[in-house]
């Protein structure tokens, strides 16, 4: 949506010429000559910004700033004024007013001035709602489990968190929670109270990384028309996470190195440095050490980081976890899907010790979140965990075995004589992402684990096929092209 700008002006002239430049540079504009219309306006429809004349037929700008704050509009206000009293516009700082232009308006300053306090605007709300999110989960982000393992990681991060570490190294496989330990170390730390910022440096296109994390001043390149707050300004004084750094390109790397090194940065398109205070922590899933070897990771950042680096055990190395977090997540599922299950079968208990877990907690997850969404008794069996060998009796009424299908209630016959199968959604409602999974893992099944034969019956690509074994880790050992 276009920001909403609120030109509040006596002067016909002024309040045209500015509406037309605001809608040029891509606001919604609306006017006001007097303070009564402007508060009819912002009733109506608060906007972001409000462009104020201090001199108005029913009052002044600057009283009806302090209005505007005891009302909490918490948008930013610029005030414009023809007579520039020191006193005045010592009152409206104050007050709250993010800046003043004199008249007659030179409208370059109003286009830099109005980018200015809506980008501050913006980021003031997003640091407020990353406070409030940190806030809110601070109770919740306890660690599960009481194995040696587990207790051993979270006492060295407490003391880690703690210190004036800048850099901090996370390593460990996919799913072991690392995303979770950066909130962990964050909130034990003395900049709790400040933003936490995670970035997934594998989710951000190449092209777009540098100005998301530097920041790119006005005119950087062609579409930056105004100067954008990098994540690392962002987070000044708190943290930033950068999941993932293993994806990063050299030439970032580099970058990266130096604002860890000087605790400083500079904007794209900027001509000075600028200082930050913030700790920074890295994590990845690839052997970083093995990355460097092969000229895919800086051999400096790399040490950079390792002064302080926390290996997370993968979930095989700590089983004792395992029933905890089972009724953790089982408990989750329940509630969210309005079933009364109150834990594993003995069998399936076992079966869940026995276990590898490839995909760490992130599957053991999944693996909950699927059982719940199958089970109908009080407790969860075996034949619905998916690596179970009878996991696939769940799903076998969904499918025929046949030209006809034994139960036509749940198929539906298409004119070119195949069937369609007709799913039904639990009460509680599922993901198409479980669902996803499920019909795949049946074709798979089905197939004999041929990809090709599997897209065939799912009436898609082998690649499509592949994705979805790669995105849900499906069991690859029988798997094949």
């Amino acid at each position: 949506m276009k920001p909403k700008i609120l030109i509040v002006d006596d002067e016909n002239l002024l309040r045209w010429s500015a509406s037309q430049k605001c809608e040029e540079w891509g606001y919604e504009a609306a006017a006001a000559a007097s303070l009564a219309e402007a508060r009819e306006k912002i009733k109506a429809d608060p906007p972001d910004l409000i462009l104020l004349d201090v001199r108005l037929p029913d009052g002044n700008g600057v009283d009806f700033l302090g209005e505007l704050r005891r009302d909490v509009f918490a948008g930013p206000v610029v005030l414009v004024t023809a007579d520039p009293q020191i006193e005045d516009v010592k009152l409206a700082l104050r007050q709250g007013a993010y800046d003043y232009l004199c008249k007659p308006v030179n409208f370059d300053d109003l286009q830099v001035t109005l980018a200015n306090a809506l980008e501050t605007s913006r980021l003031r709300s997003e640091v407020a709602a990353l406070r409030d999110e940190a806030s809110g989960s601070r109770e919740r982000l306890e660690f599960i489990g009481q194995s040696t393992a587990t207790r051993q990681v979270l006492d060295f991060a407490r003391r880690v968190a703690r210190s004036e570490a800048s850099a901090i190294l996370l390593q460990g496989e996919s799913g072991t929670g690392k995303d979770l330990l950066a909130r962990y170390i964050h909130q034990q730390s003395s900049r709790s109270r400040q933003p936490f910022v995670p970035v997934n440096c594998s989710a951000i296109p190449e092209t777009l990384l540098e100005a998301e994390l530097f920041g790119h001043e006005k005119g950087a390149f062609t579409d930056a028309k105004a100067m954008k707050k990098g994540l690392f300004e962002v987070a000044d004084h708190g943290t930033l996470f950068l999941d993932e750094i293993g994806e990063l390109p050299l030439p970032l790397q580099a970058k990266i190195l130096r604002a860890l090194e000087d605790q400083t940065l500079r904007r794209i398109g900027g001509l000075r440095d600028l200082r930050v205070d913030l700790r920074v922590i890295a994590a990845s899933n690839r052997n970083l050490e093995d990355e460097v070897k092969a000229g895919r990771f800086r051999a400096d950042l790399f040490y950079r980081l390792m002064v302080i680096p926390i290996f997370i055990p993968p979930l095989r190395s700590r089983r004792e976890d395992i029933p905890e977090l089972a009724a953790f997540f089982i408990e989750q599922f329940s509630r969210r899907f309005g079933k009364r299950i109150r834990g594993l079968t003995p069998e399936a208990a076992e079966m869940m010790r026995r276990y590898d877990w490839p995909g760490n907690i992130r599957e053991l997850k999944n693996a909950i979140q699927r059982a719940v969404i199958l089970e109908d008794g009080a407790e969860i069996r075996g034949l619905n965990l998916p690596f179970s060998p009878d996991s696939g009796q769940t799903l076998a009424a969904a499918f025929p075995t046949s030209d006809e299908p034994a139960e036509l209630a749940s198929w539906r016959k298409l004119p070119d004589g195949r069937f369609l199968p007709i799913l039904h959604i639990p009460t509680g409602g599922t993901s198409l992402d479980e669902v996803e999974k499920l019909l795949v893992a049946d074709a798979l099944q089905q197939s004999g684990g041929n990809q090709s034969r599997a897209a065939r019956l799912l009436d898609t690509t082998r690649d499509t096929i592949r994705y979805a074994v790669k995105k849900h880790r499906l069991a690859s050992s029988t798997i094949t092209d």
